[in-house]
This record gives C-alpha cells, sequence and structure tokens, in this order.
C-alpha cells in the first residue's frame, strides 16, 4: 500500500505498575533536557547570532509537549536531532524557511510504506559514511563553542568532565535498570553533569570556587554564561 497510518496506543492510567515505572525516565528526560539546550546553542554559535540562547526555554517547552502529546498515542519520546546541526553545518543553510519545508515533506513521505522500504535500501555503509561526517561536525561545533567561551581547561573540574564524559560516551559504557537500557551516550551525559555540577558545589561550599583555588566564575543570565571579567570590560 502507497499509505498506512501507525498503530496508537491510548496510555492506561489504571494499571499500578506502568505508575511504578515514570520514575525510571527522569534520567532520560534529563539528558534529553541536556542535549537540547547543547544543540540550541551549537545552532547560535554556528550562525553567529546570540539572541538564539534566548530561545532555550521555549524549545525545552516544545520539546516537552510534544512528548508528552507523542506519549499519549503510545509514541517515543521526541527529542531534538543533531544530524540536522550536521546538515546546516555542511550546507551552511540557516533558513528556517527551508526546514520547514524539509519536516513538512518528512512527515507528509511517512505516511507511505513504500518510501519507508525504498530508504531501508540505501547501504548501511552509505548511511554511516554520512552520519560519520555529520556527527563529526556536531562535534567541532561543540569544541568551538568551549573556544569562544575561553573554557578554562586548567581546571580540573573541566578536565574531569570532558574526560570521564567522552571515554563513557565513547567506549559504549551500559547499565541495566530493570527493563530500561542506558547505552553510552545517556551515561556520558549524567557523568558531565555530575562531575560539572558537583564539583563547582562542592567548590562553593569550600568556599575555593575552583577546587584548584582560582576565583569562583559568576553564573550569567542565560544560565550558565560567564559574566565578562573586569579587565576584559575595561578594554
Amino acid at each position: 500500500a502507497w499509505f498506512g497510518l501507525p498503530t496508537f496506543h491510548l496510555p492506561s492510567f489504571a494499571d499500578p505498575v506502568a505508575w511504578g515505572l515514570l520514575p525510571m525516565f527522569l534520567p532520560v528526560v534529563l539528558v534529553l533536557i541536556a542535549e537540547n539546550v547543547g544543540h540550541v546553542r551549537g545552532v547560535a554559535t554556528m550562525t553567529g547570532d546570540a539572541t538564539i540562547n534566548k530561545q532555550t526555554g521555549r524549545a525545552l517547552v516544545a520539546d516537552g509537549l510534544a512528548s508528552t502529546l507523542a506519549g499519549f498515542f503510545g509514541g517515543s519520546a521526541t527529542t531534538t536531532y543533531g544530524e540536522n546541526i550536521g546538515v546546516m553545518a555542511a550546507t551552511r543553510v540557516y533558513s528556517t524557511a527551508a526546514y520547514w519545508v524539509a519536516g513538512i515533506i518528512a512527515v507528509l513521505l511517512s505516511f507511505s510504506p513504500k518510501i519507508g522500504a525504498l530508504l531501508f535500501t540505501i547501504p548501511g555503509g552509505v548511511i554511516g559514511g554520512v552520519t560519520t561526517a555529520l556527527y563529526g561536525l556536531i562535534g567541532v561545533i561543540g569544541i568551538k563553542i568551549w573556544v569562544d567561551n575561553q573554557v578554562d581547561f586548567s581546571r580540573p573540574v573541566n578536565q574531569y568532565t570532558v574526560a570521564v564524559s567522552f571515554v563513557v560516551a565513547i567506549a559504549g559504557f551500559a547499565m541495566s535498570w530493570g527493563q530500561l537500557q542506558f547505552g553510552g551516550i545517556v551515561l556520558g551525559t549524567v557523568a558531565a553533569l555530575a562531575i560539572y555540577h558537583g564539583g563547582n558545589a562542592i567548590a562553593r561550599w569550600r568556599k575555593t570556587g575552583a577546587d584548584d583555588g582560582g576565583p569562583i566564575v559568576p553564573i550569567g543570565q542565560l544560565g550558565g554564561d560567564p559574566e565578562p571579567r573586569s579587565e576584559d570590560a575595561s578594554r
């Protein structure tokens, strides 16, 4: 058939087992939040438009509403996709109109099983080569964010945050919790959040700022952007 619809499932509120599973999804939600924020920051850096950072809250609300709506009909949680950022970096096309059109076409094509079967005929090597380049571009954008914000990697808290999260994510660490499976990306994100915020919390409790005795970096209005230093502001 050229046209088909997915199987819809309505939620069951009477099943006590389902309510017991809800807390297990909180770690996944935290990872999606971190991913969403990172994607917004990446687009802002790539386009050179810092005002995009102010849309982070709206992006999180839209992502949450979409995930809730999808869950009510048996779908999976939604998230922003880094592949799109890689396409933007590769093509240098930043117009939102282009991605509106691409999204609408993708939704329409998803209603055709034959189109889905056609996409499955693409060799795995071709998909692997394209995604390797796209994910590599996303990684470069992340490094550029560090460079532009002058992240001080002489601070042990920054060193451990990057080192541990990179190894956990790239090495493919995995953890099982009941019926849930957490992969390297999830565990790497959790490790980065725990090490960075935990390390800074301990440093503030010790009143040493960075654990090497450096000054405490003030938090900016965008939830983590450092305020300009006094010597930079005087220039």
